[in-house]
């Protein structure tokens, strides 16, 4: 697919801005539904309904940490992190999206 020249410049920069935005927007939803079932499991914790120790949460986060890690370092290879057409959509998508 060929580009005009007199528009081939900006697809440099907006596609990472582009991306940045869908990234702002998912971890601003992703930290808005981890807020809500920490609220939601410190309610059950609370009324006794759900018993949680602190072992148990600590072998869990023991089970799952190294996966979210190499996911991490995944995405750490394929999102333009170093762009600032793509830290200036995540910033946008953080603060309106």
């Amino acid at each position: 697919m060929e580009f005009p020249s007199e528009i081939a410049w900006l697809i440099p920069i907006v596609i990472p801005f582009i991306l940045g935005l869908l990234v702002g927007v998912v971890i601003k939803r992703t930290l808005k539904l981890i807020f809500a079932v920490a609220a939601l499991v410190i309610v059950l914790v609370a009324t006794g309904t759900l018993s949680l120790t602190f072992r148990d949460i600590y072998d869990k986060a023991m089970e799952v940490l190294p996966e979210l890690i190499g996911e991490g370092e995944t995405l750490k290879n394929i999102l333009p992190y170093s762009s600032a057409g793509f830290l200036l959509g995540l910033a946008l998508a953080l603060w309106r999206g």
